[in-house]
């Protein structure tokens, strides 16, 4: 279905859809979600509930025209925070931040001095991102114990409040950002909105469940699982989460969301909490890939603080909207066609590769042969640099410090025992192995020439022409926790990172975009890969398959109704959600 922008107006109906994004919430569906806090006579003002599915555009629009206030669209997503917060996506929910900062929004609105399309827009940080005068944990009692509140913002943070931006809290995560799940954090799992969706409990009925069975709830994926379930279940329009070898793109397609991990040295770096120096990235989760386009052009740039930031200037990401995609060629490497690949996501891959041929791209099959090898050499590296980054926390300088003095070495080990989990010390212990003197050059030394290798497969493919790589993001839809927990953490990482830490080893950018619902009614995305520093490139790509493929809307309209009589008196305060 084709739409003529200059005659679709943001406040003249409740199912425009604007600059080709595919997620915009129908009236119907909106109305039957949320409460309206705020409606008015016809041509009044909008109430909150016609706000929260829509674009970043369009509540910008809605903001500047004063159908809107950043104070209602706050409190709006304040309240479903209360409402979700079984969800467990917050660790820190900063209410009276937030409400200060959409006061100075609304003051800069009636004066006509907007700072930009994120100027009052309610948005979340995972939490091992730095904000200053907000705890940062990392999941991690080494941190959570003195309660670690950095005096400074990340270089992403800052650029985002910036803009105008409402910090509405820190998101959980796995432990120091080390898993696939979100399930490893010491302030417990989080939860997949999807577990309450109306799809996928349409799905189940013919099964007997109850509402608070464990079995019944989904995992987000992970590790940035807090931020996805943050966007997916409507409590802010666009997230922050950190990916160092999926754990952006991970649980964007779970959640059913758009996941971007930019290419390497876009973006600053700087005052993210660093597991893999290398290869981390901060990413970007929305629900359309025009909201991450707008999120992205904001955060890219060089950053002095930020030595491995590109020095050129950075034009705003500004998408156009593709209408002939004959002359694109798509490349499907081969070697990503894995046995433990899902039947579903495999025949979403194959209807995917169908769609951009019909309409005239060249699809080809590539080989990127060195594939089998990459999450070996990810693991040995990934260890490496993560012994190095966690040497900080040795209890001297910030976060938990035990009370044993009987030596300075009895108080790093036992320090680092009570403050770690197994799964991080676990990775410290694997990394301290490979860089051992008589291990160095067998192992790290080795892993790095494999990594050059597997980056120059992917040089190769794009100069024979290829403009992206289609691939899956994940093995399979997500899946209940206690079917996700019979394997441990190392496992469970391999496999679920199968097809997105190649990106992170060379560099390169990549978007999880959700394409279909699955036969459980959950969510299923797809993965490209672009060229180095070709972002916009890549986002325009996405961007045309996104409106071919009409991702629905998750319905939570069961949950909120559920659950709104249980949070409704509960006082949301701006302290850590300690379990």
């Amino acid at each position: 279905m084709q739409f003529d922008q200059s005659k679709c107006s943001v406040l003249k109906g409740f199912v425009t859809i604007k600059d080709g994004c595919a997620h915009v919430v129908p009236a119907a569906a909106v109305d039957l979600y949320f409460c309206s806090v705020s409606p008015g006579p016809c041509g009044g003002r909008l109430s909150t509930r016609t706000m929260l599915g829509r674009t970043l555009r369009e509540v910008s629009a809605a903001l500047k025209q004063g159908h809107i206030t950043p104070t209602e669209l706050c409190q709006k997503c304040l309240s479903i925070i209360k409402k979700t917060k079984f969800l467990n996506a917050y660790i820190t929910v900063s209410e009276e931040v937030a409400l200060k900062q959409a006061e100075e929004s609304e003051k800069r609105y009636k004066k006509g001095h907007s700072l930009g399309d994120l100027d009052g827009i309610p948005i979340a940080v995972k939490d091992n991102f730095s904000t200053s005068g907000i705890e940062t944990t990392c999941a991690s009692n080494m941190l959570r114990g003195k309660g670690y509140v950095p005096p400074y913002n990340a270089t992403v943070v800052q650029k985002l409040l910036d803009q105008g931006a409402l910090l509405m809290g820190k998101t959980n995560l796995d432990e120091f950002a080390m898993g696939s799940g979100s399930t490893d954090g010491v302030f417990g799992p989080v939860k997949n909105p999807w577990s309450y969706s109306k799809q996928y409990r349409e799905k189940r009925k013919q099964k007997s469940h109850c509402e608070n069975e464990d079995s019944n709830w989904l995992i987000t994926g992970g590790s940035s699982g807090g931020s996805a379930a943050a966007v997916s279940a409507f409590t802010c329009f666009a997230a922050l989460g950190s990916d160092t070898g999926g754990s952006t793109r991970n649980p964007a397609a779970h959640c059913g969301l758009v996941g971007l991990k930019p290419s390497y040295g876009l973006v600053s770096r700087h005052g993210l909490i660093p597991l893999v120096n290398s290869m981390d990235v901060p990413g970007i989760l929305t629900r359309c890939v025009d909201d991450a386009a707008i999120v992205l052009g904001v955060l890219a740039g060089h950053d002095p603080k930020d030595s491995t930031t590109i020095q050129d200037p950075v034009k705003p990401f500004v998408l156009p909207s593709l209408t002939d995609v004959s002359k694109l060629c798509i490349g499907i490497p081969k070697e990503y066609l894995t046995p433990e690949l899902s039947s579903e996501v495999r025949s979403l891959w194959s209807k995917a590769a169908n769609l951009f041929e019909s309409e005239g791209a060249k699809v080809i099959e590539v080989s990127l042969p060195h594939t089998s090898y990459s999450i070996v050499c990810y693991h040995v590296l990934c260890t490496s640099e993560v012994a190095s980054n966690m040497a900080r926390f040795d209890g001297l300088e910030y976060g938990h410090r035990c009370d044993i003095d009987v030596s300075t070495e009895a108080m790093y080990a036992a320090t680092r025992r009570e403050g770690f989990n197994d799964v991080v010390r676990g990775r410290i212990l694997s990394g301290n192995f490979f860089l051992l003197k008589e291990n160095y050059e067998n192992y790290f030394v080795k892993a790095q020439k494999v990594r050059r290798l597997i980056a120059n497969d992917f040089v190769t493919v794009f100069n024979s022409g290829v403009d992206v790589l289609l691939t899956p993001t994940t093995l399979s839809e997500a899946v209940p926790y206690t079917e996700f927990i019979k394997e441990d953490n190392r496992t469970r990482s391999a496999q679920d990172d199968i097809f997105t830490q190649a990106a992170n080893m060379a560099g390169l950018p990549a978007v999880s975009v959700p394409m279909a619902l699955s036969n459980q009614g959950l969510p299923i995305g797809l993965q490209f890969i672009g060229r180095a520093f070709c972002d916009q490139e890549l986002l325009t790509i996405a961007k045309w398959f996104e409106k071919q493929v009409q991702f629905p809307v998750i319905q939570l309209q069961e949950l909120m109704d559920d659950c709104s009589s249980v949070f409704e008196n509960e006082k949301l305060a701006s302290v850590s959600l300690k379990q």
